[in-house]
């Protein structure tokens, strides 16, 4: 049986169409953004799996967002204090998941608020406060969570709004984080002093930690000390690498464009990067990344990071507003190269 030209064509003009929908459906991993206010919480769904939850608890005394996932499902964050796992360490708190805060706006931690603090000892303490969500915009392979937050004293008054847009986007095997926040001093001049304690920062799963060498006592904005311990490296398989090419616990108090945290979490290779941006404060940053897991960028902590020689007392007068812009970069699969992760980086800086 003969079929006519123009049957043939058609079949594999419609074959091919159906390809291109599939191809196209393939490569777009769509991204849904769900409110969960009893739960005090937004999810954030990659091809309907979770990536991570912006999370306003009152225990927390910040937003964070935790968990955080990979694109295989494997959670980078430490569970402590939310879900602890067995294993790893439960010292610091007040470090969950990926957050955004200081030791010393107008003399006020911010920082190390957590429910260990001692009630007599709230007065020096900050707490930002979840108050909206401004927009939400959900898309293939980058949605929007748009949010407003406050950061008040102990009594309450409010000393920063805090507007934060969070870009999360997923290709292949890559999840992003971009977030964008502008701080409006509401009131008198804020000052935030020059202070270890800070700005972006994530804590990582233990697997995901440098290796252990001594037990270390450290102390917070107030004096307050808190016993690292040696523990057990089974497992443990962290590495820093700076975009200057230091490594390891000596990128601490180095300055650098982006810093990467690489290591493995079962049979999962996964890379944590975190990039600065050239219109940020500072740039390039100082990084308070300590090998027991605290990942952190610092712009305005000079003083302990050149052992007294330079200080910053950073301030944003009545009014006006500072900006801050961090890309985060979940890697699974293997390593980062240096020419890729600049790649991010340039880009992150002409985005934004």
């Amino acid at each position: 049986m003969k079929f006519p030209v123009i049957a043939i064509v058609l079949f594999i003009m419609t074959l091919n169409l159906s390809i291109g929908a599939s191809i196209k459906k393939e490569s777009g991993l769509t991204i849904k953004v769900i409110v969960r206010e009893v739960d005090k919480k937004v999810d954030i769904l990659v091809a309907g799996k979770l990536f991570t939850s912006y999370s306003w608890p009152d225990d927390i005394m910040k937003p964070v967002l935790y968990p955080v996932l990979t694109s295989e499902g494997t959670e980078i964050t430490r569970g402590y204090p939310v879900k602890p796992r067995p294993g790893e360490r439960i010292d610091h708190p007040h470090h969950v998941g990926i957050w955004f805060n200081y030791g010393d706006v107008n003399g006020y931690d911010f920082w190390n608020n957590s429910t260990a603090i001692a009630s007599d000892k709230k007065g020096g303490y900050g707490t930002i406060k979840h108050i909206k969500i401004n927009q939400i915009k959900e898309g293939t392979g980058e949605a929007l969570l748009s949010t407003t937050e406050s950061w008040v004293d102990p009594s309450g008054k409010e000393i920063l709004s805090e507007k934060t847009d969070y870009h999360f986007i997923a290709k292949g095997k890559n999840r992003i984080i971009d977030r964008i926040t502008t701080l409006t001093s509401t009131g008198e001049t804020v000052s935030l002093k020059d202070n270890k304690e800070g700005m972006m920062a994530i804590r990582v799963a233990r697997q995901l930690e440098l290796p252990s060498k001594d037990e270390v006592i450290m102390t917070d904005a107030q004096g307050n000390p808190t016993t690292v311990k040696k523990m057990t490296n089974e497992g443990v398989t962290g590495s820093y690498r700076s975009s200057e090419g230091v490594k390891d616990d000596a990128v601490w108090s180095t300055r650098a464009k982006w810093m990467d945290l690489n290591g493995t979490i079962g049979a999962e290779r996964i890379a944590v990067v975190i990039c600065d941006h050239p219109k940020n404060p500072s740039y390039p940053t100082y990084w308070h990344a300590r090998g027991y897991g605290l990942f952190s960028a610092n712009p305005l902590g000079w003083s302990v990071f050149t052992k007294g020689k330079e200080t910053l007392n950073y301030s944003i007068p009545a009014g006006q507003s500072s900006l801050f812009r961090y890309r985060i970069i979940i890697h699974s699969g293997g390593d980062l190269t240096d020419s890729e992760i600049n790649s991010f980086a340039e880009d992150f800086g002409l985005k934004y």
